[in-house]
């Protein structure tokens, strides 16, 4: 059996987003994010959610006239070339794994620093069998997660913002503006956050209506995560011009400089349970990536059988649970954000280019090429700013 069973509806959908950007980068991102770009953080958080937007319309145009599992690996076949689609799917599949194995390392070092390949491991076999039982349940288990998840941010933002004057000093402050170049990286890390809501289009066969679903989900689930991105921004930096010093788990530097064991037992908390539903719903995305590729012929067949019971295509789940599990054993968290950061705006690159080749032939409106031109361009200039920051 090779056919989705579609149960998803518009609030099941965006919990699928939700779940998947309010994960590893909003925990994990804002320590490279700063070192980057200094005072500029703000424009670089800006210049990520543009790219991301930009992204999101071009995308969800694609999944309205091609309601398939896949995201811009089908669009890529169906409106470019085979290569490209097997380009943007294997950089999906790249990119994804790495933000997985950057959850479940998140996972590892909230929970138990020192031992985070370890816990790691355990949280992906833990994420592989959750996404086994079906996505009505992984659907369920996202939205409690969620929830706590804005719980938490919302008491750290507001604890901070409102007592910053009481931070106990412990650095040095925020550094100077960086260059444009160091900015455009802080942007790709940034970026990483934003990108959950290709989940939903990969999991279009798994959506009820999804010419009208699909849209209404990515645009809900993307206006709560900038809002919330945005106030939390604007905490970094109040807790690094007081003198914060971020560690790799910035949230819990910031609640520790306020003395409060609670606060900081409940980040440490928000940080398990975010990357968690990250680590579910990431999964769950590579393994319908592999699925739709299994099933093209881009990658071996057996990867799209699903399950008679389940109607989950298991093999394709637990190859992208050891995928992830390699970035764990080998990887590490600054790595698989600046990989994964790279490899999905490759991903998107390839989306944008199947809009304009649906602009070329009248398929599409053309006001869907400006947009989908100044994606593309922001998908390179953040590329090029990781790559060449890398290099330095």
């Amino acid at each position: 059996m090779t056919e989705l069973r579609r149960v998803l509806g518009v609030r099941g959908a965006a919990i699928v987003g939700l779940g998947a950007m309010l994960g590893t980068g909003v925990f994990a991102a804002w320590t490279p994010a700063v070192d980057l770009a200094g005072s500029a953080l703000l424009i670089a958080l800006a210049g990520a959610a543009i790219v991301a937007a930009l992204n999101a319309v071009s995308t969800g145009s694609l999944a309205r006239s091609l309601p398939q599992s896949g995201g811009a690996y089908a669009y890529g076949r169906a409106y470019l070339h085979r290569s490209a689609g097997v380009v943007a799917g294997y950089a999906f599949v790249v990119g994804k794994a790495a933000s997985a194995g950057a959850a479940a390392l998140t996972i590892g070092a909230y929970s138990w620093p020192g031992y985070e390949r370890l816990i790691g491991l355990v949280a992906v076999a833990l994420a592989l069998g959750l996404d086994l039982r079906g996505i009505v349940k992984s659907v369920r288990v996202t939205a409690v997660l969620v929830a706590i998840v804005l719980m938490v941010l919302g008491i750290l933002a507001v604890v901070v913002v409102g007592t910053s004057g009481d931070l106990r000093i412990v650095g040095g402050g925020v550094g100077a503006p960086a260059s444009s170049v160091s900015v455009l990286a802080a942007a790709g890390i940034l970026f990483v956050a934003f990108a959950g809501y290709a989940r939903i289009t990969v999991l279009g066969e798994e959506v009820r209506d999804p010419v009208r679903t699909i849209p209404r989900a990515m645009v809900m689930s993307f206006a709560v995560v900038i809002v919330v991105y945005a106030v939390l921004a604007f905490a970094v930096l109040l807790a690094v011009n007081a003198g914060v010093t971020l560690s790799d788990a910035p949230l819990e530097s910031m609640a520790k400089a306020l003395d409060s064991p609670a606060l900081v037992t409940a980040v440490r908390i928000g940080a398990v349970i975010a990357a968690g539903g990250a680590l579910l719903s990431l999964i769950a995305g590579i393994g319908r990536t592999l699925f739709a590729m299994g099933r093209g012929g881009d990658a071996p067949r057996a990867l799209s059988v699903v399950g008679e019971r389940t109607r989950v295509p298991s093999r394709a789940a637990i190859t992208a649970a050891v995928l992830t599990a390699m970035v764990v054993v080998v990887g590490g968290i600054a790595f698989a954000l600046a990989l994964s950061a790279a490899s999905i705006l490759t991903y998107y690159a390839i989306a944008h280019l199947a809009v304009l080749a649906r602009v070329r032939t009248g398929d599409a409106r053309r006001g869907l090429g400006l947009t989908s031109g100044l994606g593309l361009i922001g998908c390179g200039a953040l590329v090029a700013g990781l790559v060449v920051t890398a290099l330095a």
